[in-house]
């Protein structure tokens, strides 16, 4: 090559040529472009960049992409060791590598919207929402009636917290007749008849029923054949501000009270009306960023493990049953033999995901939806909104694009030396 060094120039130009279009002259377009205004015709020097720095969401895109530099390659890595170790000795381990490592055979933009339904709000078509409100309602009861109320000027009335007490008191020589309305005639279809509670001696009697008749023919506040009962309510006798008596209305919605609830006044509780537990937004604000990052890991565990599993296949056995002879634990062989071997390989696996979520775009704009999209921003996703969104200023988005490259630049500089090091040993 150095006697004919046009020859090895000659093998090199295509390579070179390509590179340049692809490569060099992007960067150097874009660091060009960032100097200029949004139409591109006035020269502003570093005002993108100074924007870049002062604007609120693009700051809040800076600290979601720290986030996800500091957090995801951390749980992956952590998954992926802890794979690799325990399917060693799992009878099964090939086929649970394979199912570990296939989300990986998904594009981003199939996993967003896979994310995307998983995520969703409603128990009905989130599956996370319906694993999470069927534990939930395991241990916690529904609500009797959710959505039942008095009708306005009624006797029966709010009185805080979302209960409703009577006005007037309770009486054992006549029942307590509490209408509700508020509840749809479809919920109540399988519903009792209702009935007017009968009288008895030395007990406060009464009904709770839906008062409302189909093709309205019933009155209001009489118990009349077609309208339904409202079982499982819980009732409650309320003397001077002490409860003096419970009950709990039947199939037909009549319910007795002891003898200690005459004069008293009757609360239904607010958990009879409670409307029913939907579990968490995890597309929300709050949640957002941890929901996402949750779907990358999922994606990424997988990636981690397959690396690990190839350094570790190459670790001398001999370390680790001679560790284990000298009286060495599990924990002690995997902390202070395996992991520091495998080293290498998890230093590769860490610098391979810090640069890839610093470009991480698909599935915070598939998943995050529009109300939420700006705390979950990041800032792939600021440059290509910048660019091509509404304000369309390709000033800010070329700043935001040479400091991604500022910053994937000491991770890339640091793993190129690593790599040299390697291939001295």
């Amino acid at each position: 090559m150095r006697s004919r060094p046009w020859i090895a120039f000659s093998f090199l130009l295509p390579a070179m040529l390509l590179l340049s279009a692809l490569v060099v002259y992007p960067i150097l377009y874009s660091v060009f472009r960032s100097t200029f205004d949004a139409s591109g015709s006035s020269f502003i020097g570093l005002g993108n960049y100074v924007e870049v720095f002062t604007d609120d969401e693009i700051l809040t895109a800076f600290k979601n992409n720290l986030i996800w530099v500091i957090v995801v390659p951390s749980v992956c890595t952590a998954l992926g060791l802890i794979f690799a170790v325990l399917t060693e000795r799992v009878r099964w381990g090939t086929a649970f590598k394979l199912i570990i490592f296939m989300p990986m055979a998904i594009s981003m933009l199939a996993a967003g919207i896979i994310f995307r339904l998983v995520y969703e709000q409603d128990p009905q078509q989130g599956v996370a929402n319906a694993v999470w409100v069927g534990v939930h309602d395991t241990f916690a009861e529904s609500s009797a009636w959710p959505g039942a109320r008095p009708r306005p000027n009624a006797d029966l009335a709010k009185s805080g917290g979302g209960d409703f007490t009577t006005k007037s008191t309770a009486s054992a020589s006549g029942p307590a007749n509490l209408a509700l309305v508020g509840v749809p005639p479809k919920d109540a279809a399988g519903a009792a008849p209702a009935k007017t509670a009968q009288p008895k001696p030395g007990q406060v009697t009464g009904t709770v029923w839906l008062d409302f008749a189909p093709g309205g023919a019933g009155k209001p506040d009489v118990v009349d054949k077609k309208e339904k009962a409202l079982a499982g309510i819980k009732v409650e006798a309320v003397k001077d501000g002490k409860v003096v008596g419970t009950a709990e209305t039947g199939k037909d919605g009549t319910f007795s009270l002891p003898s200690k609830a005459d004069g008293a006044k009757l609360r239904l509780p607010a958990s009879n009306f409670a409307e029913p537990y939907n579990g968490i937004d995890w597309l929300g604000s709050t949640l957002v960023t941890p929901s996402i990052i949750g779907s990358y890991i999922w994606m990424w565990a997988g990636f981690a493990m397959v690396l690990i599993a190839a350094g570790l296949a190459g670790v001398p056995r001999e370390l680790l049953e001679a560790a284990r002879v000298d009286g060495a634990n599990e924990w002690q062989v995997f902390r202070k033999i395996t992991v520091p071997v495998l080293a290498p390989v998890l230093g590769v696996v860490v610098v391979t995901l810090m640069i890839n979520v610093l470009k991480i775009f698909d599935l915070v704009y598939i998943i995050a939806p529009s109300a939420s999209q700006s705390e979950a921003n990041v800032l792939a996703l600021q440059l290509y909104l910048s660019s091509f969104g509404a304000g369309s200023n390709q000033g800010i988005g070329s700043a935001i694009a040479v400091i991604l490259l500022l910053l994937v630049l000491p991770v890339m500089v640091v793993n190129i030396r690593r790599l040299r090091r390697e291939t001295r040993r």
